[in-house]
């Protein structure tokens, strides 16, 4: 029997004489039986109350390291906060050359981030794989809407080497012809076979709804076929040349490394970056769509065992005064495996293996959505239960316990955040991107403990309005067709997956 350590309690005095009576006698049998008795009975003289959970001390003052920052001489700047506990050092880079600056051609800025790994320098694709693991180190590049971001961790004894190809990679890619057309196929492919995922085909569907088609935020990231196919090597070096550029980008150090240090290996190993002349390229903007009644979108994905749903709307912008008691109110709602929506549709109901919400900041005011993949049989039954947790949310304050648990969820995980080198550096590139002071974390955990039930129905009633919401499901629409419309939440269309609409 093993026995957990809160299950231990001080032997009684009996017991203790039974297990020096054991020992005296010298029998390994008779010791194990005493202490097996022992046990029993410290036991049985204790009562454990599992019914209340313990209580939380205040969570602890946040005090991060500064940051320190510097400006170098080919135009990027510098970011670098000090952890000298690990031989480690985290660089990354950040580039204005996001999804927002593809121009005519969707899709082209995710791809030629992909590109850099393929071949920079002297070495192909092998030759940087084989580089990146005998440094120790890893190197990766990836674009987002609006960065596009080259991370490179390394020892400090190999960060020379690895800053070398880190450069490489953003100065001298290779761009062969042979390889782009490799990674164009294989591309194509993924956004073939993302049209036949339900989740994909639901994300797809539901940005396509909710953004207008003039909204950056309206197609996907990484572009569709067509845009794909035309990839080729002069429209990937044309993008590198406007793009890829020195004025502008940010360097965000984190590690076992001085400012002084920092400024002088990016200067040498980064020597020669073109600054670029005239105004930087401008990316594409959009407004926040107006809400619009609640209507139903359903997308056929005949056979499917399962019905991927999303819910919600455009959101909010992250400089909106209301972030703090969005974070908790989203964090009872769906932002955590007690959140209401989870416990009602996983463990009450057990329609799905975990439902969730959230609001997605980017610099353009990204969604809100509730989302969950459920059982073809009961995706009504899901709607139906989405509805009740949104009204409920709104039409009544959350108790004392809920309102505690939330902000202590959000404060204890707080400092979690920021352990390693790369969690540092993508809490500073938060900052950077919303234009927050660089001191924003220390104060963070007030302003979430300042919030109060009365501001989570505030917000709630606000933002969330189950009256102006876009619901996108994907799966067997001969199926769940019937059950969705006798919900009457709104009118129904039925969409096909490429996103062409056709009337009910």
């Amino acid at each position: 029997m093993k026995l957990r350590a809160e299950e231990m309690a001080p032997l009684s005095a009996s017991s203790i004489l039974s297990i020096s009576s054991a020992l005296s006698n010298s029998s390994a049998s008779s010791i194990l039986s005493a202490c097996l008795l022992a046990a029993a009975t410290s036991l049985s003289a204790q009562t454990l109350d599992r019914t209340t959970p313990p209580t939380l001390s205040p969570p602890a003052a946040l005090h991060l390291p500064s940051v320190a920052t510097d400006h170098l001489s080919s135009g990027a700047t510098l970011y670098l906060v000090e952890m000298h506990k690990v031989p480690l050092v985290q660089v990354t880079l950040r580039l204005r050359a996001g999804g927002r600056y593809d121009g005519t051609h969707p899709g082209i800025a995710s791809f030629t981030a992909d590109m850099l790994t393929e071949g920079a320098g002297t070495r192909d694709a092998a030759g940087v794989a084989a580089q990146i693991a005998y440094l120790g180190a890893r190197l990766d590049a990836d674009a987002g809407w609006d960065y596009t971001t080259v991370s490179l961790s390394a020892p400090v004894r190999t960060l020379g080497p690895a800053l070398d190809l880190m450069a490489d990679l953003v100065l001298r890619p290779r761009f062969r012809s042979a390889d782009i057309k490799r990674e164009k196929n294989l591309r194509i492919a993924d956004i073939v076979e993302a049209r036949n995922e339900p989740g994909a085909m639901a994300d797809l569907a539901f940005n396509a709804v909710v953004f207008p088609s003039s909204h950056p935020y309206h197609r996907p990231l990484e572009g569709d076929s067509s845009a794909v196919a035309a990839f080729d090597s002069a429209s990937v070096r044309a993008f590198y040349r406007r793009a890829y550029l020195a004025k502008g980008a940010e360097f965000i150090v984190t590690g076992d490394i001085t400012p002084a240090e920092a400024a002088r290996q990016l200067s040498q190993h980064f020597a020669g970056w073109p600054a670029g002349a005239g105004a930087a390229p401008s990316p594409a903007t959009g407004t926040t769509p107006a809400p619009e009644p609640t209507a139903v979108t359903l997308v056929n994905k005949t056979g499917a065992a399962q019905s991927a749903i999303i819910i919600g709307g455009p959101g909010v912008e992250r400089s909106n005064p209301d972030f703090a008691a969005l974070e908790v109110m989203n964090t009872l709602l769906g932002g955590s495996y007690s959140s209401r929506i989870n416990q009602n549709l996983r463990e009450t109901h057990g329609y799905t293996y975990g439902a969730q919400s959230d609001f997605i900041y980017r610099p353009l005011a990204g969604p809100f959505e509730a989302q969950a993949a459920v059982r073809t049989d009961v995706t009504d039954s899901s709607l139906a239960q989405f509805f009740i947790e949104f009204r409920s949310i709104r039409d009544s304050l959350v108790t004392d316990t809920e309102l505690h648990r939330a902000i202590n969820y959000i404060n204890l995980g707080l400092p979690g955040q920021f352990e390693t080198t790369d969690a540092m550096a993508r809490n500073i590139a938060t900052l950077l991107t919303f234009h927050l002071p660089l001191d924003y974390y220390n104060s963070f955990s007030s302003r979430i403990s300042a919030v109060t039930a009365a501001d989570v129905q505030r917000v709630a009633r606000k933002y969330l309005d189950p009256a102006h919401i876009h619901v996108v499901v994907v799966g067997d629409v001969s199926v769940i067709r019937a059950g969705v419309e006798a919900l009457g939440v709104g009118p129904v269309q039925i969409r096909k997956a490429e996103g062409a609409a056709t009337s009910p």
